[in-house]
């Protein structure tokens, strides 16, 4: 799938779940790519609407659970831990 076209290879999306109204996993994407304490990205097609420019055949979306060891670091600062945004002062 990675060698449909072009587009493919480069990401489509990426978010942090933050809907804490969903409370478990429910084996469908729409719903799953929100859960608190998860990250989603999809590869290929973006959405022109949020600014994307990457075209493709593709739109693949990957979910992971970051609720337990796990962090997001931007720039090198910790931004997300086990699931949890943190706010440093």
């Amino acid at each position: 799938m990675l060698d449909t076209d072009d587009g493919v290879r480069y990401f489509g999306k990426f978010a942090i779940g933050t809907n804490r109204g969903i409370k478990r996993f429910t084996k469908s994407i729409l719903y799953d790519e929100k859960i608190p304490g998860s990250i989603h990205l999809a590869v290929g097609n973006g959405y022109p609407e949020t600014g994307s420019l990457n075209k493709s055949c593709i739109h693949w979306d990957f979910i992971c659970d970051m609720r337990d060891d796990s962090e997001v670091l931007v720039d090198g600062e910790l931004f997300y831990k086990n699931g949890e945004f943190i706010v440093s002062q």
